[in-house]
């Protein structure tokens, strides 16, 4: 397996001060970062993984290695990614992950990208757990309703037939925020179809921009911080 697609819900919840939450369904890609799919001729240029939407370097498994490095990490034998192809010249991944693995195929290190809608990146470094549980601060100004405090707990078990990603954020005296991503992988798992849907990323930005309008309208105000410069390979 070089590449497969997912057929996934997005689950957004919130339940401090109240009670608010949204769904969109969508399609999300994993694939292997040394046989990275791409498609003939002019078509490359209408949909691609392109490592400038992440890390931004020379390649998407150089630029991750690079990374690994500048953080004491060694290269892994394998990497995964589990993100969505720039389509028609737009993409959004809110939330990029890199499963690393050892020789074994088992999952060693988990490289989760955080994109906001301001433009920024930060990268988090995890260990998971035999069960694919994993901690870890919160370093990076993502929603405007939230401060940069508490932690993130994740569950990212390695994806097979299905796929399930979980995002807790823990803050002091608040209910937790939930994310979650959830779905099984597609019959066609060519990139071309990614071109069936060129609207995909987009929709999901749009969900997550009125997801913020009415929380405004339901007298949520955001909170003042400086926002981050946007990340590269020395993200930390």
């Amino acid at each position: 397996m070089t590449s497969s697609c997912y057929d996934v819900r997005i689950v957004h919840r919130r339940a401090t001060p109240f009670d608010y939450w949204f769904a969109i369904r969508t399609r999300i890609w994993l694939v292997d970062l040394d046989q990275v799919p791409t498609l003939p001729g002019v078509l490359h240029r209408l949909c691609r993984f392109d490592s400038a939407d992440h890390l931004g370097g020379r390649s998407l498994r150089a630029d991750l290695d690079e990374w690994l490095r500048q953080h004491g990490e060694p290269a892994p034998a394998r990497v995964l990614m589990l993100a969505n192809p720039r389509v028609l010249g737009y993409v959004f991944n809110p939330l990029t992950l890199f499963y690393c693995l050892n020789r074994e195929g088992a999952v060693e290190r988990v490289v989760a990208e955080v994109r906001n809608t301001y433009g920024g990146r930060h990268c988090y470094l995890l260990h998971p757990d035999a069960t694919g549980q994993a901690q870890v601060a919160k370093v990076f100004h993502v929603s405007p309703f939230y401060p940069v405090d508490g932690d993130y707990r994740m569950r990212l078990p390695m994806p097979d037939e299905r796929l399930l990603v979980s995002v807790r954020l823990h803050r002091p005296g608040d209910r937790p925020f939930i994310a979650v991503m959830a779905g099984r992988r597609a019959a066609r798992s060519r990139l071309w179809t990614a071109l069936c849907s060129p609207l995909a990323t987009r929709a999901v930005m749009l969900a997550i921009r009125r997801h913020g309008i009415t929380l405004y309208v339901k007298g949520l105000r955001p909170v003042r911080q400086e926002l981050p410069v946007r990340g590269r390979l020395n993200a930390r």
